[in-house]
C-alpha cells in the first residue's frame, strides 16, 4: 500500500524504493476506478506521466527538489496555467496565463500540479453539489455530501487518490470538507502566503489552505507556501492550554457529533492538557454584521476583475452559472439588494476589528495555546439538501449550519486546522483547533502535539 503520509512518500522516492512514474499510473488507475465520487474535474495523463518522469530523473541525478515527485490535487479555483481552470463553473474553459503564487513555490521545489478537482460552483457553498460539474460524493457514503467548497480534494483525498492538495478557505472551505471526510484541513493566518491566482470571493477573507492526512504535511506544505523554513517546536503536554468556547461553538450539535467531540476534550485532559472552559467577550454579533457583507461586496468587485482578465465578460460569467443558490446569489448582488458601501465599511472598520480584538484578549486573559470546538454541527447530509438538513430531528438551513463554527475565524483572519475526532454513525467527525492571526506555527506544533494524543487517523485511514 505504501506511504500515507507525504514525508513517507517522498522518502520512498528519494530511496529508490518507489519510483514516481509508477506512483501516477495508480492515481490515473485510482481516479478512473473512483469515478463516481465526482471529485476531478480534469486529469491530463500525459502531462502528470511526464512530470514523474522528469521527477524520477531528478531524483535519480541528485537534483531532488523538497517536493520532488509529489502529485498535488488542486481546486479548480486555484489558477493552472498547465491545467484548465475552471472556477467550478462554466465561463472559464482554458488554463490561466500562470500559476497562483503558494502553487508556484510548491511546483518549484519540484511538486507536480496532478489533477483539478471539483468544488461548489465559484466556491459559494458548502455542500459541493455543483450543477455545472456534477456533484462530489463523500467516499464513506457515496449518497452524502463531501463537505464544500473544496469537496473534490477532500473526497479524492479521503478516498486514497492523492495523498495530500490545495483547498481554498472564504469562510470554512477547507475545514469543512476536511471535517466530514475524516481528513486534515489547514487554513492559515489571512495574507501568510502571497495573495492571487484564485477566483475570487474576498481578498479580505480567501486563502489557499493544504488538505492531507497529518499535521506534518500540513506544515511542511504551509512551510513551502509561506516561505516560511521555521521547524515546528516540539512541545509537552502540559505545555498546553486549550480554550473551550462553550456558548456558541458548542451549542446546538448533533447528539453523536458532541459525544466524539466530548471525547477529544477527555483524552487531552487525561493526557495532560489543561483544559480552559471558558468563552471569549460576544464577538457573534459583529460577526453577523461583518460576515457576508465582505465577501458579498468584494466578491461583486473582484469575481468582475478576474473575470476580465481572463477574457470573460462578467454578465457572460453569470449567465453560465450552472446551480441556482449560486446564481440566485450573484444576481441578487446585481439589484436593490446589494450590499451598500457604508455596510461594507462598518464591517471592515468597526466589528471585523472589535473582533480581532476580542478574541486576541481571549487568548491572553486565559494563557490560551488554542481554542477548541467541532468543526461542524453535524456529519455529513445526502446530496441535495442544498436548501435545508435534518439537526437533531429540526429542519435547519444548509448554509448557516454548517458555516456556523468555522466562519467566525476567517473574518477575524486566525489559522485554524479541522483534525479527524473519529466516527459517528459510521461517518467523520472533526473537530477545530484556532488560534491567534500571525500564529500558525505554534498552531500547528500544538496540533502536531494533540494528533499524538487522540490519534483518530488510524481508524480513519482507507
Amino acid at each position: 500500500m505504501g506511504a500515507s503520509t507525504v514525508a513517507g512518500l517522498l522518502a520512498e522516492f528519494n530511496a529508490g524504493t518507489r519510483k514516481v512514474a509508477d506512483y501516477a499510473e495508480e492515481i490515473i488507475e485510482s481516479a478512473k476506478n473512483n469515478a463516481d465520487l465526482g471529485a476531478v474535474i480534469s486529469l491530463d495523463e500525459e502531462s502528470l506521466k511526464s512530470g514523474a518522469h522528469i521527477a524520477d530523473q531528478n531524483i535519480k541525478d541528485g537534483k531532488a527538489g523538497q517536493l520532488e515527485g509529489l502529485p498535488l490535487i488542486i481546486k479548480d479555483n486555484i489558477d493552472t496555467s498547465m491545467l484548465i481552470t475552471t472556477g467550478g463553473t462554466g465561463a472559464f474553459k482554458d488554463a490561466a496565463k500562470e500559476n497562483a503564487p503558494p502553487l508556484e513555490r510548491l511546483l518549484s521545489k519540484g511538486a507536480i500540479a496532478g489533477a483539478k478537482a471539483n468544488l461548489h460552483e465559484l466556491a459559494y457553498g458548502i455542500t459541493s453539489n455543483n450543477s455545472c460539474h456534477g456533484a462530489v460524493r463523500n467516499p464513506w457514503d457515496k449518497t452524502k455530501i463531501a463537505g464544500g467548497s473544496s469537496g473534490g480534494t477532500a473526497a479524492a483525498i479521503a478516498a486514497g487518490m492523492f495523498i495530500a492538495g490545495l483547498g481554498t478557505d472564504t469562510g470554512g472551505s477547507v475545514r469543512i470538507p476536511a471535517a466530514l471526510c475524516g481528513i486534515m484541513g489547514f487554513r492559515p493566518s489571512t495574507d501568510r502566503y502571497p495573495s492571487g491566482g484564485v477566483v475570487p470571493l474576498s481578498s479580505t477573507r480567501d486563502t489557499i489552505g493544504p488538505m492531507g492526512r497529518s499535521v506534518d504535511d500540513m506544515a511542511l506544505l504551509d512551510g513551502v507556501m509561506a516561505d516560511d523554513a521555521a521547524p515546528l517546536a516540539r512541545l509537552d503536554a502540559s505545555d498546553i492550554r486549550i480554550g473551550v468556547p462553550r456558548s456558541v461553538l458548542w451549542a446546538g450539535l448533533e447528539k453523536g457529533v458532541e459525544a466524539v467531540c466530548e471525547n477529544v476534550i477527555t483524552k487531552l485532559a487525561n493526557a495532560g492538557v489543561t483544559i480552559v472552559e471558558a468563552d471569549p467577550e460576544d464577538i457573534w454579533e459583529d460577526d453577523a454584521a461583518a460576515s457576508l457583507p465582505i465577501v458579498l461586496f468584494e466578491s461583486m468587485r473582484e469575481l468582475a476583475q478576474y473575470a476580465e482578465k481572463r477574457g470573460v465578460a462578467f454578465s457572460e460569467m453569470i449567465d453560465e452559472v450552472a446551480s441556482p443558490d449560486v446564481k440566485a446569489i450573484l444576481e441578487s448582488q446585481l439589484g436593490e439588494e446589494a450590499v451598500p458601501e457604508a455596510v461594507y465599511r462598518a464591517a471592515m472598520d468597526t466589528h471585523r476589528p472589535n473582533m480581532q480584538r476580542k478574541w486576541q484578549a481571549y487568548f491572553e486573559a486565559h494563557g490560551l495555546s488554542a481554542a477548541l470546538f467541532p468543526t461542524t454541527a453535524l456529519t455529513a447530509p445526502p446530496v441535495g439538501h442544498d436548501e435545508t438538513v435534518s439537526l437533531n430531528g429540526e429542519d435547519v438551513p444548509t448554509f448557516d449550519t454548517f458555516l456556523k463554527n468555522t466562519d467566525h475565524g476567517s473574518v477575524i483572519g486566525a489559522p485554524g486546522i479541522s483534525m479527524p475526532a473519529g466516527l459517528s454513525g459510521n461517518m467523520p467527525v472533526g473537530f477545530e483547533l484556532d488560534g491567534l492571526p500571525g500564529r500558525d506555527k505554534e498552531l500547528l506544533a500544538v496540533a502536531r502535539k494533540i494528533e499524538e494524543i487522540v490519534r483518530p487517523m488510524d481508524l480513519l485511514a482507507r
